[in-house]
């Protein structure tokens, strides 16, 4: 991960969990999807200004449905906020992005613990 990039992004959204080093993350896929909007906001997708509104949004509607908000679940919504802006910017549609949940869960399914998750065609027959 550039780290240039990662202390942009952390100067910009200042609810990102951090230490001293920068930002922290308790599992691998949520280091994944800070990487994943890094690169869409350097390829110019979306402001980091437009990143933190839509994520606040996210995070009020999750309180508002039960979220205890005690940090543990902020990377679930960074991914939904990820999610949320790839579909309205049309990069993919919705439909997409569950269709590829869909089979990162059938792969997940079938990966031993501690392996990496690989996506085969079969994790997309349904």
């Amino acid at each position: 991960m550039d780290s240039a990039a990662a202390a942009r992004a952390t100067a910009a959204v200042s609810s990102i969990p951090r230490d001293d080093e920068g930002p922290v993350f308790r599992e691998p896929w949520e280091a994944q999807a800070f990487a994943m909007a890094l690169t869409l906001h350097e390829r110019g997708l979306f402001t980091w200004n437009e990143w933190a509104a839509a994520l606040a949004d996210q995070i009020k509607r999750a309180q508002a449905d039960g979220d205890p908000d005690t940090g543990e679940t902020y990377y679930r919504h960074w991914l939904a906020t990820l999610e949320q802006l790839v579909a309205e910017k049309g990069v993919a549609t919705a439909e997409a992005l569950h269709h590829y949940r869909d089979a990162w869960d059938h792969a997940a399914d079938r990966t031993p613990h501690g392996k990496p998750i690989e996506l085969r065609p079969e994790d997309f027959a349904g």
